[in-house]
């Protein structure tokens, strides 16, 4: 069962990623392009998705959004996933001083709201993708720390560790080549769900206007300029929300399998 969730998650996640690499191609219109005179159109064939207060093309800022949306979360979560490996190693295997100086360092991160840190950080610096990527990677390590050292820990004992020590290896090779490739399972288990985070993140930060700034598409700030019109227009909000649901449950349905098919046999 857990195989076929991975499948059907990989299927759905690899739709959305063609339908954004494909949008110069897919998109019926251009995402920026203004027609007053086809403001609020409902969805037809000439328009799939219909248009916004602009007369803009919705299905074409879709696709285009797509890119945004799933940019950030690979770049963002990617940025985590090398901080928080290179945290977890180092507490994980030195332990002592090292270990209690890096864990202590998380603890104070943990101790933040996560995403005030981010809106004060995004409005400090500036709401620009780069920014934003980096904001949401470099606020969201911790978890993968705490699970690296884990990891580590249990397998720093072990007869291969041991060998590799007494043969002079030394302790980066020893983390690169023996004891990251073991700890392997559970951190691409906590790569999907990350990367639906930092999707949700800057969806979050999009909607409240200090994330991705108009014209440029993102999910997040289509559903911000669709709520004005909800009544009215179902499709502005309809349409984006659904995208990142499906994004979403995408990366849960990986990350599900991924944990059940690494659990060991009842």
């Amino acid at each position: 069962m857990t195989p076929a969730r991975a499948r059907w998650g990989l299927v759905l996640l690899g739709i959305i990623a063609a339908a954004g690499l494909l949008a110069p191609w897919l998109a019926p219109a251009d995402p920026t392009a203004i027609h007053l005179e086809e403001a609020l159109l409902a969805p037809s064939p000439h328009h799939w998705l219909g248009t916004d207060q602009l007369g803009r093309d919705v299905a074409s800022r879709l696709l285009y959004g797509a890119r945004v949306s799933l940019s950030v979360g690979l770049v963002a979560v990617g940025l985590a996933t090398l901080v928080g490996i290179a945290v977890g190693a180092a507490a994980g295997y030195f332990g002592g001083l090292v270990d209690a100086l890096l864990m202590r360092a998380a603890d104070i991160m943990l101790c933040f709201p996560t995403l005030f840190l981010i809106l004060a950080v995004v409005a400090f610096i500036g709401p620009m993708l780069l920014n934003i990527m980096a904001v949401i990677g470099l606020t969201s390590w911790m978890g993968i720390a705490r699970l690296v050292r884990a990891e580590i820990l249990s397998l720093r004992t072990r007869e291969f560790v041991l060998a590799a020590r007494v043969a002079g290896a030394s302790p980066c090779w020893i983390i690169r080549r023996h004891l990251l490739p073991n700890a392997l399972a559970p951190i691409l288990v906590n790569i999907t769900f990350g990367m639906a985070g930092a999707i949700l993140v800057e969806s979050g930060l999009s909607f409240l206007g200090i994330g991705i700034q108009p014209p440029t598409p993102s999910w997040g700030n289509m559903l911000s300029e669709g709520k004005a019109t909800l009544g009215v227009a179902w499709w502005l909000t309809v349409a984006p929300g659904a995208a990142i649901f499906l994004v979403t449950l995408g990366c849960h349905l990986v990350g599900e399998g991924l944990h059940g098919s690494e659990a060991p046999p009842a």
